[in-house]
């Protein structure tokens, strides 16, 4: 299967291109994600097709990979879209009807995540804020939608949220989901045309402490509550993206209430298809600093990323 991506070279330049099955990397010619955006589904196909008819510009040793987010391009996710999200933020809520009529009402809750410097890829570090006694990690499906609102994509991210805040006080949520390190995402994206059914697709995630697995989880796509299609109608009815956005639909794995993020976990999602995201977890988001230099320097990147199993058993 093939995964679009965006990468730095050894002259530090980002690039985007398509992965091969054999890791070898086609540039597009085109230096940035939001240009791909600029495309309808149609000619994005018709490019990946022309570079991969082309030899292979560069071996995958010679390229870093970055999150495939950039420009104006936005991250945005949506709420209590399984069952188990639902009965989860009831649970932990003081305001529990919220989430009640939120799950089968016509309006999907949707929120902003991130801007695109902030984001987080494979082997880099996702955190927990130092002011909150109960974060989770919340695997997703992402949806990669063009300029025009068609889906012409799919990648995994890794919503962090603070339980503890957003059970608070509902209001409270923009502090419950978006600071430094609380967005990861895969480093590629897999084109819409080439996943058969993603209303079908089975999603895991590990949590690894010290060695061992402290949190296992399971869902599938196929407990979705709401349409991909209608979140992104809702999120697109009012707004332009320029150059496109990310739209997270939501979790159906939320670990009990006796369980939260520790610095020095590392978590482990997959997502059939999609392959496999691992980030190591910190305590304190200031750790994250580095992003906003990296912005203009993405090389900077790999001395902030160890090994994407560092924390995970061999298999």
């Amino acid at each position: 299967m093939t995964r679009i991506v965006r990468f730095a070279d050894r002259s530090g330049s980002p690039q985007t291109g398509v992965l091969d099955a054999a890791g070898a990397v086609h540039a597009f010619g085109e230096p940035r994600v939001a240009g791909l955006l600029q495309e309808r589904v149609e000619e994005l196909r018709a490019r990946v097709e022309s570079a991969l008819a082309a030899p292979a510009t560069h071996a995958a040793a010679d390229v870093l990979l970055l999150p495939p987010l950039d420009g104006r391009m936005e991250v945005w996710a949506a709420g209590v879209t399984y069952e188990r999200s639902r009965e989860a933020r009831v649970a932990e809520s003081t305001e529990q009807t919220v989430y009640e009529r939120v799950y089968d009402a016509e309006r999907p809750e949707l929120f902003f995540k991130s801007v695109p410097w902030r984001v987080v890829t494979d082997g880099e570090p996702i955190a927990v804020r130092p002011d909150s006694a109960l974060d989770v990690p919340e695997p997703e499906l992402g949806l990669v939608v063009n300029r025009y609102g068609e889906t012409v994509g799919y990648l995994i991210v890794d919503d962090v949220s603070s339980r503890a805040i957003e059970g608070e006080n509902p209001l409270y949520l923009p502090q419950a989901k978006i600071y430094a390190g609380s967005c990861a995402v895969s480093s590629a994206f897999v084109p819409a045309w080439e996943l058969a059914d993603p209303g079908a697709l089975g999603i895991r995630m590990t949590v690894w402490r010290d060695g061992a697995a402290v949190f296992e989880g399971a869902t599938t796509t196929a407990a979705f509550h709401r349409a991909p299609e209608d979140l992104v109608g809702h999120l697109t009815a009012a707004q332009p993206f320029p150059d496109g956005v990310v739209l997270s639909t939501g979790t159906g794995i939320v670990p009990g209430l006796d369980f939260t993020l520790t610095d020095g976990d590392v978590v482990e999602i997959g997502v059939d298809g999609l392959g496999t995201l691992t980030n190591p977890v910190v305590g304190d988001p200031g750790r994250l600093a580095w992003l906003a230099e990296a912005a203009d320097r993405p090389a900077l990147r790999a001395a902030h990323r160890g090994p994407a199993a560092s924390g995970v058993p061999a298999r």
